[in-house]
């Protein structure tokens, strides 16, 4: 039997009834319980970063160095990430958004809860590893409902924002650390344990919230599955009239499916390499750029404060604090100008800016000319920049290919791109660190700043105009009937004139 399975031929208005509702509660809902993903994550990994150094400490419970936990253990968890991906991203188009993003949270719960009782080093690195694996299947399942959910007109700030949402966990995972690093509340074997364990618990909490987020309509009708499509979006529609009072427009836009219950690998491989080449190039790009910068530097900040700047490693907290805050400042400033202002220009102009700011950061570094605090405000609008960019990473590759290859998509670039950056990264820069040469260090700031400049000048040319544009229209689906319309080109051009001004949200 073939893989790609053919199960009919529909016209459906399900994409622009979606486009078109006005922001209300049902909206925050899919935020609150699929978006919170990120700042899991980010709680996940600016724990590891800053009670690393505990851990590597006599009396931890653990024998394990502080190099080992900076390069061997975050190479694993992005490891697993990577891997993570490809796998749940390939199980996500084929079997649905809903089932995996409920099955990658579990998986995820699970590595973070066993971490919390490693009892032995290879058991850590083995629940990092788990715990990643978790993560990047959350990557490909949680951007793809997001983006096929939200409205067009407001997608890009939305997908910024909640990609961005990240640092908020990186706040909270700061300042968690320097409460369960104060040893006259919390032994040193114990407090390192119980931070891991409350990340379980916010788990958890999302987890309750996300059983209500229905399957996506858009993966539903392609899949055969009309009926439950139309039943979804005729249920949000009740509830956003009666959240918002607002009797809703019936809309007159259609597509032509032919629907398929699988789409096969190779295909999906084809419309990356053969029918999207320029999106293919610049996704690659933007993933290694900001893959680079943050998995081979922000896992080693810590010891950067404690060995250079001579910072306690109970206080490393309040300054990762104050960075992931202006990360977390950048999406939500500026992300409105996505969907405003345009791709283009607003991902080539965070990557360039951020890259360059980070040169002259590393010049001075070299030169100490930088203290404690002045590195960290540094970083500070380094990442307000680069944040903005590595967000609209995540929302460039999962709106710019066509709805069957999504989170396989999603999954591709964040694997690559995080395997080249992260996985290598940190290897090389725990190495960079220990050499206690300001010049070593730079090297790895003034590589992660050549990548994003290199990236920025990839997306002056290649991104695609899909600010405020149905995802129909910026990638016509593979099932979809040539009446549809026009497929777009790979420059990101289409015919038509250009979309009216956003909502707000």
């Amino acid at each position: 039997m073939s893989s790609s399975v053919q199960t009919g031929t529909i016209k459906t208005d399900v994409a622009a009834r979606l486009d078109r509702l006005p922001w209300s509660r049902w909206h925050w809902m899919v935020v609150i319980g699929l978006g919170t993903v990120w700042i899991l994550d980010g709680l996940e990994v600016t724990l590891v970063g800053n009670v690393g150094g505990r851990i590597a400490e006599k009396g931890s419970g653990l024998d394990i160095s502080a190099a080992e936990i900076t390069g061997l253990a975050a190479s694993l968890y992005v490891a697993g990430a990577c891997l993570g991906a490809l796998f749940f991203g390939r199980l996500t188009d084929k079997y649905g958004r809903k089932k995996l993003f409920i099955i990658t949270l579990l998986v995820y719960l699970a590595g973070t809860a066993l971490t919390a009782i490693s009892m032995n080093p290879l058991w850590f690195f083995a629940c990092r590893f788990l715990t990643g694996f978790g993560i990047g299947g959350e990557y490909a399942a949680i951007n793809s409902a997001i983006d096929e959910l939200i409205p067009s007109r407001v997608r890009g700030r939305v997908d910024l924002i909640i990609n961005g949402s990240f640092w908020l966990g990186a706040v909270g995972g700061a300042l968690l650390s320097i409460v369960m690093l104060n040893e006259s509340l919390f032994a040193g074997n114990v407090g390192w344990r119980l931070s891991f364990a409350l990340g379980v618990l916010l788990g958890f909490v999302v987890l309750l919230v996300r059983r209500h987020v229905p399957e996506s309509p858009r993966w539903l009708f392609i899949h055969g599955r009309e009926d439950e499509a139309n039943a979804i979006v005729d249920d949000i529609e009740r509830q956003v009239e009666a959240s918002t009072g607002t009797k809703l427009e019936p809309v007159d836009e259609t597509i032509t499916i032919r629907q398929r219950t699988d789409i096969g690998f190779g295909e999906i491989a084809r419309t990356l390499v053969k029918r999207y080449p320029k999106r293919t190039v610049l996704g690659f790009s933007l993933f290694v750029g900001q893959a680079f910068l943050y998995n081979a530097i922000t896992f080693g900040y810590a010891t950067i404060l404690i060995q250079f700047f001579d910072v306690d490693s109970g206080q490393t907290g309040y300054y990762y604090a104050a960075i992931a805050l202006g990360n977390f400042l950048g999406p939500l400033l500026m992300g409105g100008l996505f969907d405003s202002v345009g791709r283009r220009i607003m991902i080539s102009g965070t990557y360039v800016v951020s890259g360059v700011l980070l040169l002259l950061t590393a010049y001075l570094f070299q030169q100490d000319a930088l203290s404690a605090t002045t590195m960290t405000l540094c970083w500070a609008v380094v990442l307000f920049f680069a944040s903005t960019g590595a967000s609209s990473a995540y929302l460039t590759v999962s709106e710019v290919f066509p709805m069957e290859t999504r989170a396989m998509a999603i999954a591709f670039f964040y694997a690559i791109g995080t395997a080249v950056g992260g996985i290598t990264g940190p290897q090389v820069f725990s190495r960079l660190v220990e050499s206690g040469e300001t010049s070593q260090v730079a090297i790895a700031f003034t590589s992660g700043a050549v990548l994003m400049i290199a990236a920025g000048i990839v997306a002056i040319f290649f991104s695609v105009n899909a600010e405020r544009r149905s995802l129909e229209d910026i990638a016509k689906p593979l099932t979809a009937e040539d009446d549809a319309g026009p497929a777009p080109t790979d420059t990101g051009t289409r015919p038509g004139s250009p979309p009216t001004a956003p909502a707000a949200a």
